[in-house]
């Protein structure tokens, strides 16, 4: 029996392959400008941090979250596949908008407010359509597919707050952009695949989407209102939560493949993240300490990331027609992308109890552009022609 022939243009024939190939791309691209700029080799013409998380949400995430999305929204609602020409579209004009956005950033301000405008519309193209196939879907299907596009919605508000902080208003976008878009979306995906993928009996909990996007809104207000007691104590009570759900599920870690390992290790940090960056910022209140984000970044490496490498791996392996099967080298992937993590963790650590240890800043970039670009290296060929691993 012969296989079917690959499409002439292989690379542009799934929606998750150039969204996936770019975005970690950017991952490296941004977090050297990033590295470069804090330590003053570079100097960019927007603060450095909100280069930072603007272009790790906005041109790395984004990219994934669009690539996955695409692919799986209009399965969750038994819909038509998003066409080829308007998945092109939005593709072309975010990477104009992101490239246009590291130029920028280097070398002109109205370049980088050129390049924003590019990918805020490029971030209404995507909603629009998530949106779209929403409303012309069953109404018995919409369950999840209602948090995931809320959580889109969110992400279009944190951008236009964004944009807004460029032009020099004093506004917090990461708060928004980062619990309700990038995390919320990654959870309402999770919950609905993880237990899927490893046939949990456990019942479905129609409660837990909505009841942890109120646990997130709650803690964006307390933010926004610098009650930082009250975030901590949200924080804590979200991550118990959790983790009593999670433990209802009955997943077994035990024995399960390692592709599968990887998501359940996720949620873990997920877990984690709520409690100990709980903890932590009580510390930071009654001592003094500074711990460098350390809760923004264990959501954001060790549950958000962890995430994504296990779900984009097994994405793009089963749409390359191959078994979502982790070999000796993608073990070691899975495996370096938790030393990402451990050395995020460090480094908070050491900047928290005045250790002089900022080597530690160098590392834990390092490690993140190594992950991406292994990565890269062992999937690359397959988004490109569908290689076999």
């Amino acid at each position: 029996m012969f296989s079917p022939a690959k499409p002439k243009n292989y690379f542009l024939s799934q929606v998750h392959q150039p969204f996936f190939l770019l975005g970690v791309i950017f991952a490296i691209v941004v977090m050297l400008v990033f590295l470069l700029a804090y330590k003053g080799i570079i100097t960019l013409v927007v603060d450095s941090i909100a280069f930072h998380s603007y272009s790790l949400i906005y041109l790395v995430f984004t990219q994934f979250f669009t690539g996955f999305i695409f692919t799986t929204f209009p399965r969750f609602t038994q819909s038509n596949v998003i066409e080829k020409k308007y998945y092109l579209g939005v593709f072309t004009i975010l990477q104009a908008g992101a490239i246009l956005f590291v130029l920028g950033a280097l070398f002109s301000i109205y370049l980088l407010y050129l390049a924003l405008i590019l990918m805020f519309v490029s971030n209404m193209l995507i909603v629009f359509k998530l949106q779209n196939i929403y409303t012309k879907s069953d109404k018995n299907l919409r369950s999840d597919p209602k948090w995931i596009l809320t959580g889109f919605y969110f992400g279009l508000l944190g951008h236009l707050l964004y944009i807004l902080s460029f032009l020099n208003f004093s506004v917090d976008a990461a708060a928004i952009a980062l619990n309700l878009y990038l995390i919320f979306v990654t959870f309402a995906i999770a919950q609905r695949m993880v237990p899927f993928f490893s046939h949990s009996a456990a019942s479905k909990n129609e409660r837990f989407a909505s009841t942890v996007f109120a646990g997130l809104f709650l803690k964006v207000l307390t933010v926004y209102f610098a009650f930082s007691y009250l975030e901590s104590l949200i924080d804590i009570i979200l991550g118990f939560y959790i983790a009593f759900e999670i433990k209802r599920w009955r997943v077994p870690f035990k024995g399960s493949a390692a592709i599968l390992k990887i998501l359940h290790i996720s949620l873990y940090w997920l877990i984690a993240s709520f409690i100990i960056g709980g903890l932590a910022r009580l510390l930071e209140i009654n001592f003094g300490l500074n711990f460098m984000q350390l809760d923004t970044h264990l959501l954001a490496l060790g549950f958000l990331t962890t995430m994504l490498i296990g779900f984009g791996t097994r994405v793009t392996l089963g749409h390359a027609g191959q078994a979502p099967h982790a070999d000796n080298i993608t073990e070691k992937i899975f495996y370096f992308l938790q030393a990402v993590v451990v050395g995020r963790i460090l480094l908070s650590l050491a900047a928290g109890f005045n250790m002089q240890m900022f080597w530690l800043f160098d590392l834990s970039v390092v490690l993140w552009v190594l992950l991406f670009a292994i990565w890269t290296a062992q999937f690359g060929p397959v988004l490109i022609s569908g290689k076999k691993i």
